[in-house]
């Protein structure tokens, strides 16, 4: 049976009226709630401007010394070398005391002291490293390569603190169940809720959890049914509401990426609005809230630094190659599962084991009968849970599921 027909298959075994249980106990999580985030779009020190490097001049160089000055927001003041004869790389080019345009204590090219272009002289690129060595002279003629390349658009980086910390806001407009945000994503109003700590302080950056409802669920639901917010009070709740996804209802279909343009909307937006700790971005979702969760370590693996998905599968995003960047993940299928089966479940996590370079062995961890497979990534492990239960969120969910976010 192809992918295809799984989802098919999935659409019509749920619009009959199968149980979604939650620890085999037989009741119904039912529907879900959402998440909320913001479009990924917000770069974090956007690149600035970036040290372009010395120019060389030919002959013998003469050590130019780049000022070393802090960056600010990524932007770094590099100094202009002076090449050796015919190219040779001489003293020129490299600051004396951080080079092309890092800050005085940063390495070349601007990567100096944070991810993401908070650095000081940072570059700013998305995955928060920067680009060229610049401010090195190089080749003949004393040619520089620039140096590193500011992100623009698109992706926020990863890593650093957003754009929000240190603002006005210190309540959210929609952190109370029945009144959501709502947001334009190309000509679709979509709608979510932003749950801020009840000791929210816009100078601290806090982790950002997005929670995906299951196949039929609501937002509404989905504020508790995965039992986080007790456990993990520090934390930013961000839970949207789907769009029809057939016969049973609201869900994450993700047609044409709707829905992973819907979340990189609202990461942007929360990003912008409050402060968020860049390296601790989350998604959590049980059934089609944990498809989606599966699509997120797919298509946002850059952004977010881990996924929970819950009885997930490739339904959300067919096409995944497992090619992406690393993402740490905790899962979790029930072998009696006849709504998503198994092997779907363990589709979706090979993709992600490959993404992070894992091996085939395992290692026991707690909770039982969880496993943890060896050799990935350093840490961007994968912990691996199929319990004796059917289609449902299992027992030890949210005790597991928040002992799994709190590491990070």
């Amino acid at each position: 049976m192809t992918l295809s027909h799984r989802r098919f298959y999935f659409a019509s075994l749920v619009a009959v009226g199968l149980p979604l249980s939650c620890g085999g106990s037989g009741t119904t999580p039912g529907t879900g709630g959402s998440s909320t985030g913001a479009s990924a779009g917000v770069a974090q020190g956007s690149g600035g401007t970036t040290s372009t490097g010395g120019t060389g001049t030919g002959g013998t160089g003469t050590g130019g010394t780049g000022t070393g000055g802090t960056g600010t927001g990524g932007t770094g003041t590099g100094g202009t070398g002076v090449s050796g004869t015919g190219g040779s790389v001489a003293t020129g080019g490299t600051s004396a005391s951080g080079a092309g345009g890092g800050s005085g204590t940063g390495p070349a090219g601007g990567m100096g002291m944070g991810r993401g272009g908070r650095a000081a002289g940072g570059g700013g690129l998305s995955n928060g490293v920067g680009g060229g060595s610049g401010g090195t002279v190089t080749g003949s003629g004393g040619a520089a390569t620039s140096g590193g390349a500011g992100a623009s658009g698109g992706m926020p980086a990863a890593g650093g603190t957003s754009s929000g910390c240190g603002s006005s806001n210190t309540t959210s407009p929609c952190g109370t169940k029945g009144t959501m945000c709502s947001i334009d994503v190309s000509g679709t109003t979509r709608q979510y809720y932003v749950q801020l700590p009840k000791t929210y302080d816009p100078s601290t950056p806090y982790r950002l959890i997005f929670q995906f409802h299951p196949w039929g669920g609501t937002a509404d639901q989905a504020l508790t049914m995965y039992g986080l917010n007790s456990g993990l009070p520090d934390s930013i709740f961000v839970t949207p509401q789907g769009l029809d996804a057939g016969s049973n209802g609201p869900g994450w279909a993700n047609t044409n990426d709707e829905d992973i343009a819907f979340t990189k909307s609202m990461l942007a937006d929360v990003q912008g609005k409050y402060c968020v700790d860049n390296s601790r971005i989350f998604s959590v979702g049980f059934s089609y809230g944990g498809m989606m969760s599966d699509a997120i370590g797919c298509e946002m693996s850059d952004v977010f630094r881990a996924i929970a998905p819950m009885s997930g599968a490739l339904y959300s995003d067919p096409t995944c190659k497992g090619t992406g960047p690393h993402i740490a993940m905790w899962g979790s299928h029930g072998t009696n599962d006849t709504v998503v089966p198994i092997a779907d479940g363990r589709a979706a996590r090979d993709k992600i084991l490959a993404q992070n370079h894992c091996g085939t062995t395992t290692m026991p961890v707690d909770p039982s009968p969880c496993v943890m497979y060896q050799g990935c990534d350093p840490g961007y492990d994968v912990t691996w849970c199929e319990w004796d239960g059917p289609h449902g969120i299992p027992s030890f969910g949210s005790s597991a599921i928040t002992a799994f976010l709190k590491q990070f």
